[in-house]
């Protein structure tokens, strides 16, 4: 992919409510995200806190997607029940490069 493009860092600390909400809530908001004009893709992990990192074209996307009327339902179910606390970042790509081991693929990453 070529520089100059978006991420969005999503940064949350998780309550132990509904896991398995929070689960199909999770894949439901990819799948619909996967479908919005302007993304790219997205890396996650957690441990003991979450980091969801998703990759738009442009801040318009990214503000259509912030609006998109199911996410906003996630939002709010978020907020209500399954984060103690998130923080978002938005940032513009300027650079990037990458590493690979010959043969070993990169599992995991877009």
């Amino acid at each position: 992919m070529k520089a100059g493009y978006y991420a969005v860092i999503f940064t949350s600390k998780r309550t132990p409510a509904d896991e398995s909400g929070y689960s199909e809530m999770a894949q439901h908001m990819y799948d619909l995200a996967a479908r919005q004009p302007g993304f790219i893709g997205v890396e996650h992990a957690r441990e003991s806190i979450g980091i969801t990192v998703s990759y738009w074209e442009s801040l318009q996307s990214i503000s259509d997607w912030k609006t998109q009327s199911e996410h906003l339902l996630a939002q709010q179910k978020g907020r209500a029940s399954w984060y103690e606390a998130y923080h978002i970042r938005i940032c513009k790509v300027e650079r990037e490069y990458e590493f690979h081991k010959t043969g070993t693929g990169t599992p995991g990453l877009r």
